[in-house]
């Protein structure tokens, strides 16, 4: 069966290696000119590396697994809000991996003979018919398959053409700066794998080891007006937390503003119909693209990826419409409960005055074996 994926982002690849080892007729096209993955650092939760496991591709990444003890809340002093024992998580569902945006792209698509993948090619429509798909660029035709998966991003053209009555993105009004540094020498261990939230401002910021000699950090705030570049929202960001925890500004000082990435938050307005329309479905940010909370975008969309290689196994294309119909009917009830409990994260952790005190007394109040529970429970998702 010819099977085109539109992205060769994380979750593109991943499906499209899946179903090239089904033995489908796969063509990846990518409007980028040269397959990259830039960025930071990523968190691959153990439902993620288990999507992974299903697809034959989480062998690399499972040697990048998080060493840390503990996790959760904590407030702009470091001062523990709600704390997590990742340990006895981990025993009961896994362990998170933790690495390098671009070493994961990279190690993703490693299997995927490179004659399967056309850069510089964008897919601006798709025409289905009762036989099949066309898929048209700007120049025109540019190839049939009997299934197209979509997975093209967060600003989905093609999530557009397929749902014109769904209000597609909304901002919201947050701000993500991440950046990667060397880790430096008598680290405070107690601060990896958390985040710190400031009831005054609304802001956080996140910390994780990548592997033994990186740190990966971020950071959400309020925006106000157009995002500035990284060096103007670097300066912002300082002086926000001039007076968090000493590691906060140092490790941000530490990071050059040309290591510094940059991006408005944004989510979609609402979930979709379906992630399916006929022979075409979607995946990852473009079915369920969600607030960075919970770190769950990436680990998502090896669902859906992993998802669509079983649906697909053994199809033939008459099979295809009734298929995508199982994946979606799969898929889209456990994702958009994520999406959900990731813009109620946002919420929570962006609050201020009296609402932020009375979220920080409750938090505090919350035992960690519960805390500890509830983490269990996402990573099993």
């Amino acid at each position: 069966m010819r099977v085109v994926v539109v992205g060769a982002g994380l979750g593109g690849v991943a499906a499209a290696v899946g179903l090239h080892r089904l033995g489908h007729e796969v063509t990846v096209l990518e409007r980028g000119a040269e397959l990259r993955e830039a960025g930071t650092g990523i968190v691959v939760m153990p439902n993620g590396l288990r999507a992974l496991d299903a697809v034959g591709l989480a062998g690399e990444v499972r040697g990048h697994v998080m060493h840390a003890t503990t996790g959760g809340l904590r407030d702009w002093r470091g001062r523990p809000l709600l704390i997590t024992d990742l340990a006895r998580a981990q025993q009961e569902v896994g362990t998170p991996a933790i690495l390098d945006r671009a070493e994961l792209h990279r190690a993703l698509r490693a299997p995927l003979p490179a004659d399967l993948v056309r850069t510089g090619t964008s897919v601006e429509r798709l025409e289905p018919d009762a036989t099949g798909v066309s898929v048209i660029g700007d120049g025109g035709p540019v190839v049939r398959a009997d299934a197209v998966i979509v997975a093209d991003g967060i600003g989905s053209k093609l999530r557009a053409q397929l749902f014109p009555g769904h209000p597609g993105l909304r901002r919201t009004g947050r701000l993500d700066l991440r950046g990667m540094l060397p880790r430096p020498a008598g680290l405070a261990t107690d601060l990896l794998a958390a985040q710190l939230v400031d009831r005054r401002s609304g802001a956080m910021f996140g910390l994780f080891p990548v592997g033994e000699d990186r740190l990966y950090w971020f950071t959400d705030s309020a925006l106000d007006g157009t995002p500035p570049d990284a060096t103007e929202a670097r300066r912002r960001m300082l002086a926000l937390m001039a007076d968090w925890h000493p590691l906060v500004t140092a490790l941000i000082e530490a990071t050059p503003p040309g290591d510094v990435y940059v991006d408005p938050i944004a989510c979609l307005a609402g979930p979709l119909p379906s992630f399916a329309a006929g022979r075409i479905a979607l995946l990852g940010d473009a079915a369920h693209a969600m607030p960075p909370d919970l770190g769950q975008g990436a680990s998502q969309a090896f669902e859906d990826a992993a998802a669509l290689a079983r649906h697909l196994t053994g199809a033939e294309p008459a099979d295809v419409a009734g298929r995508l119909l199982r994946y979606d009917a799969e898929r889209r009830p456990s994702a958009n409960r994520i999406m959900r409990a990731a813009s109620r994260q946002s919420r929570l952790t962006s609050r201020t005055g009296i609402a932020a005190w009375l979220r920080d007394a409750l938090l505090r109040a919350v035992p960690s074996r519960l805390a500890t529970r509830q983490l269990a429970a996402l990573w099993h998702a």
